[in-house]
């Protein structure tokens, strides 16, 4: 069966802030037949992250060996983490119906030919955009590397640099759960504005942060 697809692809190599000039919306076809002998999956994506990594990839680089680093190709549809429901599974760990987080494409539909590093969601009792944050890579990232490599105790002064992105502003939670004393950092006085009144839930904006600081 063919089905309409809506493609996010990458138009041009970003240079500096991301451009929408960057990108491009294609029309396209798609599919829904798995090849004979694979164990692939054809998905509908429900949702996309879009994470501080892939600025990196979304820029010209040398090759890298490592994939999850190396360059988007100009032309291409964008590939990032996100959340999709099987529609066909030709892969035993995966049936109809399932919901799933992992590599995906910014598309409507997509077939993933390697299931490698695909996750069963086991838990719908917690809105699905949460495993493309929370309970997904970011979350993950934060726990484990608070938790288990930094091992902090309860008093203990925790130092957050990057604490406004989606790693950093978890385990800055995370730290503050267990009785942390945080100090956080960031790239640029917007961003710990922005921050600063999202979490103490005011307005956003200078005069606002000045007047809880000082």
């Amino acid at each position: 069966m063919m089905l309409g697809n809506k493609q996010v692809v990458l138009k041009n190599y970003v240079e500096g802030y991301p451009k929408e000039s960057d990108f491009e919306l294609r029309s396209s076809m798609i599919s829904s037949h798995i090849p004979q002998g694979s164990k692939g999956l054809f998905v509908k994506n429900l949702y996309l992250a879009c994470d501080p990594y892939m600025h990196h990839r979304m820029s010209r680089h040398e090759p890298n060996d490592v994939p999850l680093l190396a360059s988007f190709n100009p032309g291409s549809v964008i590939i990032g983490l996100g959340v999709a429901k099987v529609i066909k599974s030709a892969d035993a760990d995966f049936e109809e119906g399932d919901y799933i987080w992992g590599m995906t494409a910014w598309e409507d539909y997509t077939l993933i030919l390697n299931t490698n590093g695909l996750f069963n969601i086991k838990y719908t009792d917690v809105p699905l955009s949460y495993y493309a944050g929370i309970l997904g890579m970011p979350g993950l990232a934060a726990y484990i590397g608070f938790n288990n490599l930094c091992s902090a105790k309860e008093g203990d002064v925790v130092y957050v640099s990057s604490a406004a992105g989606g790693v950093g502003q978890l385990v800055g939670q995370f730290a503050k759960m267990k009785g942390c004393h945080v100090i956080g950092s960031a790239s640029t006085d917007e961003k710990v504005i922005f921050n600063f009144c999202f979490y103490m839930k005011v307005p956003i904006s200078n005069d606002v942060f000045c007047r809880y600081i000082f």
